[in-house]
């Protein structure tokens, strides 16, 4: 296997599979059973998930709610989120602990960074919730962050696109895809990976991210094996 400990980002949108709103079920079991695949390799796994598919606070805000009050709403639907993937994963015979940047102890454990790599090293895959814990930051940032606290190889981005494009391969048919990148090249193309703030910390701890299409069964796997999929970003 390429990497030891991974941090896996998903959107929340992810969960919603067929639906126009909230969880999907199925789709929770498919991402259980992917993850299982390469925990049941010795892979350590850390999973940041997004809260979109119930909530976002720039959403909220550009509707005149108050910003911070938003952003609190979506930290608690990535928690939300959190619980459902944990769930999921459990059933699939997996060990599972969540943790919160929120304090919200009836569900999840604070995070605390060792106990986080504890878990990690017997085994668990640990699940972040509440995002970084601070309005105006996205989750994009609390995974860069959270990877880099626990000192993972890689950041693997799971999404519905099989990698970074020149452009919106949904929009644009010409657009051709990039099996590398650097992170410079990134920001001189404007070509959209993570918000700013996220990938400029990767960029400055030296974390690579991978970009792939996590809807496809075997994906996960496959990257961890080093198979030229998605995009890679790095130095």
């Amino acid at each position: 296997m390429q990497y030891t400990r991974i941090l896996l980002k998903l959107s929340g949108e992810a969960l919603m599979g067929e639906k126009q709103y909230g969880i999907d079920p199925k789709r929770l079991s498919e991402y259980a059973q992917e993850v299982k695949q390469i925990v049941d390799k010795g892979i350590q796994v850390a999973i940041v998930i997004g809260g979109g598919n119930i909530f976002r606070g720039l959403a909220g805000a550009s509707n005149g709610m108050d910003r911070v009050q938003g952003d609190h709403m979506g930290m608690l639907a990535t928690v939300i989120n959190g619980l459902a993937l944990q769930s999921a994963l459990e059933d699939a015979g997996i060990e599972t602990r969540l943790q919160s940047a929120i304090k919200i102890n009836e569900v999840a454990e604070p995070f605390i960074r060792r106990r986080a790599v504890r878990h990690l090293e017997k085994g668990r895959v640990v699940i972040f919730g509440g995002g970084t814990g601070n309005p105006y930051f996205t989750t994009d940032s609390a995974a860069v962050l959270r990877a880099i606290e626990i000192e993972a190889d890689v950041i693997l981005k799971g999404t519905r696109v099989d990698g970074i494009y020149t452009a919106d391969p949904e929009k644009d048919k010409s657009a051709t895809k990039f099996d590398f990148i650097s992170f410079d090249d990134v920001l001189k193309k404007g070509l959209k990976v993570m918000d700013t703030t996220a990938f400029t910390l990767s960029q400055e701890n030296e974390l690579p991210i991978i970009v792939f299409d996590m809807n496809t069964q075997g994906n996960l796997l496959k990257v961890m094996e080093g198979e030229n999929i998605g995009t890679k970003v790095n130095l």
